[in-house]
């Protein structure tokens, strides 16, 4: 089942535009970071700045994802579509936990990020919390309450559901980690740190996948994209800084794909 044909307005064709831009912006973006380690946590080199604690850095850059859809949701009277209502709770589930309650959870001794960074996620959330607003709340590529029971829909959910769980999982065990040894790094294990270095970005390439495609939006597809371009390059920098720092870091552990990569 897909998506009846979008009818093209002036105001949907500069979206458009708009969102393949920003989707191919990410391509420039993964170059870079394969040369350039983003600045925060144990790959800031204490050059870029002033610093913002963690909490207060990770609530400030996360939380116009959860404030700026909501609020196209109820401009566009969203509770009434049983499809906007299903993709803004899907949404939410990621981006409360994310924004709001995953900072509460960091050790105090959490490094502090750069307030340059702060801002650069900032600006990244202002512009993909806009464009999923309007890609499912008011220019809809998905009405129809039956793409529900589809299979990319359940496909979607799956992905999104499993990959948001090992997510989750992961990120935990790094701070149950942080917390037990806060004044330095440890080893990580358990989980799918078995296989991987990097299993919290592998679920959150998963979940993004899942939503690009259970949301059959543009938006989602730049936002897959962009999550890819920013993650595995960092994943691949964390597998090396791994290796480096521990003698003993297990040999057959991949950054970011088990077996693979």
């Amino acid at each position: 089942m897909l998506p009846e044909t979008v009818t093209v307005t002036p105001d949907l064709d500069w979206l458009t535009a708009f969102t393949w831009v920003w989707l191919l912006l990410a391509l420039p973006i993964a170059a870079c970071l394969c040369f350039i380690n983003a600045p925060y946590g144990r790959h800031n080199p204490g050059t870029w700045g002033a610093l913002i604690h963690a909490r207060l850095g990770w609530l400030l850059m996360e939380s116009p994802a959860v404030l700026i859809p909501a609020g196209f949701f109820v401009w566009m009277r969203g509770w009434e579509s049983p499809v906007m209502l299903t993709f803004f709770l899907i949404w939410q589930s990621h981006y409360v936990y994310r924004a709001w309650i995953y900072p509460l959870h960091l050790a105090k001794a959490s490094s502090p990020m750069p307030v340059l960074l702060m801002l650069m996620g900032l600006a990244f959330n202002l512009v993909n919390g806009s464009l999923h607003g309007a890609w499912l709340f008011v220019h809809p590529v998905i009405s129809d309450s039956e793409w529900l029971g589809g299979w990319q829909f359940i496909a979607g959910a799956v992905m999104f559901a499993g990959g948001m769980a090992l997510n989750i999982d992961s990120s935990r065990r790094l701070l149950r980690l942080k917390k037990a040894n806060p004044d330095d790094y440890s080893i990580p294990r358990g989980g799918l740190f078995r296989w991987v270095s990097c299993p919290n970005y592998l679920g959150e390439i998963v979940e993004w996948l899942g939503w690009a495609l259970l949301t059959w939006s543009p938006a989602g597809l730049a936002f897959a994209a962009w999550t890819m371009a920013n993650l595995v390059p960092r994943a691949r920098a964390h597998h090396r800084w791994y290796r480096e720092r521990f003698p003993d870091y297990p040999a057959r552990r991949k950054a970011l794909v088990p077996g693979l990569f």
